[in-house]
């Protein structure tokens, strides 16, 4: 018999779903303004519906839950979007720096050397050394701690230190990143 109410409620949200996706998806387009994430989120929306389909499907209104539950989406979605805005307006609003007759090979050296790192640890050494950022603003442009700027970054610059056989690293990477053209080079 549990097969019988597992087919059913089966059948009622394959019904709910053919009746409301577009509108959630419509939903979600107008409240992020963006028109390819909005069947995500209403896919994601009625995925959460499915998991609680036993209680919802008794509800009196399971359209507003739906709707509420475009809406938190959305506004998560909105958020990220907002806080990642902030991280990017962080990271390219240094001053431009220019640099005349640039150390070409220096540069090939430095930027060979970091794309050699992880991620992380080349993003701290970027954000500190060649964008002159404190740690609390590294920390909150990566969205990591502050302990976590430190540590990476000392992990880093040793692993560049080993790598180039210097211990003028953080002198190069600033030098290297601003004669390459700084805020002009990092479009390339």
């Amino acid at each position: 018999m549990g097969t019988v109410v597992d087919d059913t409620a089966a059948a009622e949200f394959h019904a709910f779903f053919e009746r409301h996706y577009a509108e959630l998806s419509r939903l979600a387009h107008l409240l992020t303004g963006e028109p390819d994430a909005a069947d995500d989120l209403a896919a994601d929306a009625l995925l959460a519906l499915w998991h609680r389909w036993d209680r919802l499907r008794a509800a009196d209104h399971p359209v507003a839950y739906a709707r509420g539950v475009v809406a938190n989406l959305a506004r998560t979605r909105v958020r990220t979007a907002v806080r990642e805005r902030r991280r990017v307006a962080l990271f390219w609003a240094q001053r431009e720096e220019r640099t005349e007759d640039p150390d070409v090979a220096g540069v090939v050296d430095v930027r060979e050397a970091l794309r050699r790192l992880p991620f992380r640890k080349r993003a701290c050494v970027v954000l500190r050394h060649a964008f002159d950022l404190s740690e609390k603003d590294t920390a909150l442009a990566l969205g990591v701690s502050v302990g976590t700027v430190k540590s990476q970054t000392s992990k880093a610059m040793a692993e560049l230190q080993r790598l180039l056989g210097t211990q003028a690293v953080p002198k190069r990477v600033h030098a290297a990143i601003a004669r390459s053209g700084g805020a002009a080079g990092r479009n390339r």
